[in-house]
């Protein structure tokens, strides 16, 4: 029988992490290793960084070619790294 202050581990990591306003920072670590895991080690090779910044994911792109054809596609690149989270964390992506 589960009491009224007993917590799941994951809860207790969650109110951790969150106490500690650390959560921001693993979310932000988990959307670096999505893009990695997504665009392939081709497009890692020319991103020099991937950051978000109040909901908003920066990517900065080495290639010209490249940098045109990925901001053609923000919206699914979004689409997609919200789905591999699990949850709606980018709202808007910019590709520099």
């Amino acid at each position: 029988m589960k009491k009224r202050n007993d917590l799941t581990l994951k809860e207790a990591l969650q109110a951790t992490l969150k106490e500690l306003r650390l959560d921001g920072h693993l979310k932000e670590l988990q959307v670096r290793a999505v893009w990695d895991r997504l665009m392939g080690k081709k497009i890692e090779t020319y991103t020099s960084e991937v950051r978000v910044h109040r909901g908003v994911l920066y990517i900065t792109v080495l290639s010209a070619p490249l940098r045109q054809e990925l901001s053609f596609a923000r919206e699914k690149i979004r689409d997609l790294i919200n789905e591999a989270m699990g949850e709606n964390y980018v709202r808007d992506v910019i590709i520099r």
